[in-house]
């Protein structure tokens, strides 16, 4: 045990130092904020479902509830119903046997509602396609407003995915 203490002693503090906030991201958080403000006037809230991805894309996804990325602060919030969600955020290919849950999921969701598909998986059925066992892409499924390719895509991008699905034309607007 003494050798490993001597050995921490010596070696002292190896991390990471914290990420300086990068000016996209601090004019995406802004964006959203103020979008959400005058579009919803409330708190955007999201339920999240994995329709048979790798669980890359939900590990971005918990990214989000970090202190760096903090979409608490911002008002959007994650449910476990989709009962009381505005958006349904769905990764992976969607499995056979998730098909009618999906449905039944999208089905619950009460209007307007907003559906977007996270990674490449979710967005062309990726390495999966369709299959015996899978169904491919969301869209084949239920209707998708905006996707995000990416395997798995950043935080900061799925920020903005879930801008555009909020606004479709504020992503027009940053592009002019």
């Amino acid at each position: 045990m003494f050798p490993m203490l001597r050995q921490i002693f010596r070696t002292g503090i190896v991390s990471e130092p914290a990420p300086d906030a990068d000016e996209t991201l601090r004019a995406t958080t802004q964006r959203l904020s103020e979008v959400m403000l005058r579009q919803l006037g409330r708190a955007l809230v999201i339920r999240q479902i994995d329709a048979g991805s790798c669980n890359a894309c939900e590990q971005e996804i918990h990214a989000l509830s970090n202190p760096y990325y903090n979409l608490e602060a911002l008002g959007i919030k994650f449910t476990a119903s989709p009962r009381h969600a505005d958006l349904l955020l769905v990764t992976g290919p969607v499995a056979k046997n998730m098909e009618i849950a999906l449905k039944r999921a999208y089905d619950a969701t009460p209007e307007p509602k907003l559906v977007v598909a996270v990674g490449d998986c979710g967005c062309t059925g990726g390495i999966f396609g369709e299959s015996y066992a899978c169904c491919g892409r969301i869209a084949n499924v239920i209707p998708v407003d905006v996707s995000i390719p990416g395997c798995p895509p950043t935080p900061l991008q799925l920020m903005q995915g879930i801008l555009a699905a909020i606004v479709p034309e504020a992503m027009q607007e940053e592009k002019v």
